[in-house]
């Protein structure tokens, strides 16, 4: 699989180019964190886990560049849900984790 992951700042979304398609995850930013508010991914590029691989992908960038994440994108936090690394850095599941502290 040849693909090129980009960071579309115009469009604020990171965009993975596959056989001539785009997936992408929007995001906005804030002060000291990203949120990642929508995946989509063409139908063509579909049972290829493109969409793990941005999550991934966004993840392991907010984490590099110490940026906080609001998980919006039902995907993106299901995806830090299977994978408890990405969970401290969530801001969604830490607020959840405190909850249940107390």
């Amino acid at each position: 699989m040849d693909y090129t992951v980009i960071n579309n700042e115009k469009d604020n979304r990171f965009e993975i180019h596959l056989d001539e398609k785009i997936a992408f995850e929007q995001y906005k930013l804030f002060d000291g964190g990203i949120s990642y508010i929508h995946t989509e991914v063409p139908s063509e590029l579909g049972g290829k886990g493109i969409a793990a691989y941005i999550a991934k992908y966004v993840l392991d960038y907010a984490e590099e560049h110490h940026l906080k994440v609001k998980p919006y994108c039902p995907y993106i936090k299901s995806y830090i849900d299977r994978h408890p690394r990405y969970q401290a850095n969530s801001l969604f599941h830490n607020q959840e984790s405190q909850q249940n502290e107390n």
